[in-house]
């Protein structure tokens, strides 16, 4: 079974360092994990995962690989771990806010979601068994409660009403599978999300549901959507206030380096998010010092390392003008680089960030890291 040992609390804020342990593997906590949709993290290969970027874990996408490759190839293949090469954890989310960025293609109803392909149109419907079902199938060690995401702005009736939903879909997939035996012969851990937009009675309600079903870690789900900033950090100030501190918590889809920071802060254990490796595509880089749009015309002859007191070795081997070259040119190599660049730099600051838990002065270190990472260089 997933269990989950807090080993370091900072003085200063609500930041803890941990370790969860999981089928495939540990997970030290602060961690940040690679969104792979399609079964793969974009342009980077499992071994620059593991042995340049040191990722602990990476995301799988349910309503993706439901589509393509499908439930059927993936079990001949005997999960997603043996049909991708990865052989640490994965974290599969349940397809919900796939669902939800298709609301022009969806409808929801007490039963479940019916939705059209992006890929083909044609009509597909599910439900919270079936999302479950499906997880089984892709096998990650950690697989999301199908919930409803709600938009920003939503009002209040619906966010009501939504999560709602979400706490008897839960039930339902809670049910389903405790039921139900993992098809590869390890434990898979199931993690309910809290919802209830922006509001703070609902999301203090959502959070003392979700943490009555005591499950073995809790998510939150529904944030950065397009909410300010600081409406975020209220919400998961509240939410963190309210689950239980002695099991991981992971802020779904965030964020930004600062947006990371600040939540650990709050106490959140685990985050993803698609910025590093989608912005390194659109030639935005993350660095110690700042960010950089590699892109500018001030690079085209600056000939020294992309990053030279960076993590990754990439990053200290090639120079900004020649990267700036390879995505002016669209050489698939440029964003290569640059991803291997990002997601190092994520992975960096949280393992940063665990070692001033460790030692008692995140929170003064994390005010001046949080200014850096937000400068525009």
């Amino acid at each position: 079974m997933l269990t989950f040992n807090i080993e370091h609390k900072d003085v200063g804020s609500k930041a803890r360092a941990g370790t969860i342990t999981t089928a495939h593997g540990t997970i030290q906590t602060p961690i940040f994990m690679p969104v792979g949709t399609l079964g793969t993290v974009k342009g980077v290969q499992q071994r620059d995962l593991e042995e340049v970027i040191k990722a602990q874990i990476i995301l799988g996408n349910t309503y993706h690989l439901y589509l393509r490759p499908g439930t059927e190839i993936l079990e001949k293949a005997g999960g997603l771990h043996r049909f991708n090469g990865w052989d640490k954890p994965i974290l599969t989310d349940s397809g919900g806010y796939q669902v939800y960025s298709l609301s022009h293609r969806r409808k929801i109803t007490e039963e479940g979601v019916t939705f059209q392909s992006h890929i083909d149109g044609s009509k597909h419907f599910f439900t919270p068994e079936k999302a479950i079902d499906i997880q089984r199938s892709i096998g990650g060690d950690i697989i999301m409660a199908f919930d409803e995401c709600t938009p920003y702005p939503c009002e209040y009736n619906y966010a009501k009403k939504s999560m709602g939903l979400t706490h008897r879909w839960l039930k339902r997939c809670c049910e389903h599978f405790d039921k139900e035996p993992s098809l590869y012969g390890y434990y898979q851990t199931l993690f309910p999300i809290v919802q209830g937009s922006t509001y703070k009675d609902l999301r203090i309600a959502s959070a003392e549901t979700i943490a009555s079903f005591e499950r073995e870690a809790n998510a939150i789900g529904g944030l950065s959507v397009g909410e300010p900033a600081e409406e975020m950090y209220e919400m998961t100030d509240i939410v963190c206030n309210v689950l239980p501190k002695d099991k991981p918590r992971y802020l779904m889809g965030v964020g930004t380096p600062a947006n990371i920071l600040e939540c650990i802060a709050l106490g959140i254990d685990m985050f993803d998010c698609v910025l590093p490796t989608r912005n390194a595509r659109h030639g935005l880089l993350y660095t110690q010092e700042g960010i950089i749009n590699i892109k500018n015309a001030k690079w085209k002859e600056d000939f020294s390392p992309i990053d030279p007191n960076g993590p990754c070795e990439t990053s200290r081997f090639y120079s900004k003008a020649y990267l700036r070259h390879l995505m002016h040119c669209k050489e698939l190599l440029g964003a290569q680089i640059a991803s291997l660049h990002n997601l190092s730099f994520y992975l960096w600051l949280v393992g940063e960030a665990r070692k001033h838990i460790a030692a008692g002065d995140f929170a003064s270190w994390k005010d001046a890291m949080v200014k850096k990472v937000q400068t525009r260089l």
